[in-house]
This record gives C-alpha cells, structure tokens and sequence, in this order.
C-alpha cells in the first residue's frame, strides 16, 4: 500500500508542477473543505498541495514557523488557530500563483 501512497503523491506533484488548472482546484478544494467544516478532509488535500507545490521546508521559513510544526499542525490530530491556517493559504498563494477569492451562493 506504501507504494500505491507514494506513487499517488508523485502523481499529483507532477500534474501541479505541469497545470496550474489543477493546482488552483487542489487548493479551492482544500479550503472549501475547511469552510465546510470537513476539516480533516481539508488539511489533508492542503498537505498533497503543500507536498506537490512549495514543499513544508520553504513554506515554514516564509511564515516564520518550523517545517516540523506545519506538519503537526496539519496532520490528523493537527488543531491549527485560524492564524496560523490564514498565514499559511495566504502563502501559499504568494508562493504558487493561485489566488483564492470568497464569493457567496443561495441555497433553495
């Protein structure tokens, strides 16, 4: 199963290095999903983008937080404050071109 892990995770690292498409839908994902309140779902898809994009190493440094911390903070039993979570979208985009915008649906 490990393989099957870790070849899926290449899988989406090479399609987000190639398709900024993909990459702008990983990431609208991860964030609709936290807004949701599925936030485990979230901060998983919000890892395999970290993971195929800028990577935890670069990430920490622009945000002033250890590498070791954002995975805690995102991992399964991660409980991450909103600031530290904005900081860490708000980078991303900086650093992958994806810009995120909130809008507003009705529900019937």
């Amino acid at each position: 199963m490990a393989g099957l892990t870790r070849e899926f995770k290449g899988t989406v690292k090479a399609r987000a290095e190639r398709d900024q498409a993909f990459r702008a839908a990983l990431l609208s994902e991860a964030v609709d999903l936290l807004i949701s309140g599925d936030v485990d779902t979230g901060k998983a898809v919000l890892r395999d983008y970290i993971n195929a994009t800028v990577g935890f190493e670069e990430l920490g440094q622009e945000v002033g937080t250890p590498s070791k911390s954002l995975m805690r903070m995102l991992s399964e039993k991660g409980n991450p404050t909103a600031s530290k979570l904005f900081a860490v979208i708000s980078q991303l985009q900086k650093a992958t071109g994806v810009h995120l915008a909130v809008g507003t649906a009705h529900q019937a």
